[in-house]
């Protein structure tokens, strides 16, 4: 068996039993977040770790991670204009729930019975990357990288780089609805009818 496919095989585990087996705490805060999430949709609502956790006993829903870095220039690029496109936005919250992930995020984050940590870059001030990132990407860090988990928490893809809101929107819908299972992309991408025009 490969390497990556028990990489795989491994986050994919690590995912599910994290995401079941915290702590719950079920409070007025979590209702707060879901009635948010239903009532605006002009802007994306980027939700903790924590928060998804707890909104997926309430309602399974597929998860975006947005992973980026405070230094990063297309990372920017991409939440000016891909991220703050109002159709994007309304999807996104309609269909996912959303995590805005600092790779370079130095607290350690537990999922199940592992602790993931900021790992240090040598001879490089505060420099480093946090593993959860990295084995969400399975291993090839890049940013920005969108990251497309299903209902069950599973990574479905992980796509690195800029993206702007029409190749975007093409992505996320072709995993919200499930499109990734029964169409292949080329397919998928030839006949996709845009939810706006855009400029």
């Amino acid at each position: 068996m490969s390497r990556v496919l028990l990489l795989s095989i491994s986050l994919f585990s690590f995912l599910l039993l994290g995401f079941t087996s915290m702590p719950t705490k079920v409070d007025e805060k979590e209702s707060s977040i879901k009635t948010e999430l239903q009532d605006d949709q002009s802007l994306i609502k980027w939700l903790s770790w924590e928060e998804v956790i707890e909104l997926q006993k309430l309602e399974k829903r597929k998860i975006l991670v947005d992973i980026y870095t405070d230094w990063c220039g297309w990372c920017k690029r991409m939440d000016k204009t891909t991220f703050s496109d109002d159709s994007i936005a309304t999807y996104i919250n309609k269909n996912y729930y959303a995590v805005k992930f600092n790779a370079e995020y130095k607290e350690p984050i537990k999922l199940g019975d592992k602790v993931y940590n900021f790992v240090k870059k040598a001879n490089q001030k505060g420099r480093g990357h946090h593993e959860l990132a990295l084995a969400l990407t399975m291993g090839r860090l890049s940013y920005p990288s969108t990251v497309f988990l299903n209902e069950e928490t599973q990574v479905i893809q992980s796509i690195p780089g800029y993206k702007d809101p029409n190749d975007f929107e093409v992505i996320m819908t072709y995993f919200g609805k499930n499109h990734h299972l029964t169409t292949p992309w080329q397919k998928y991408q030839d006949n996709y009818k845009p939810l706006k025009k855009r400029e």
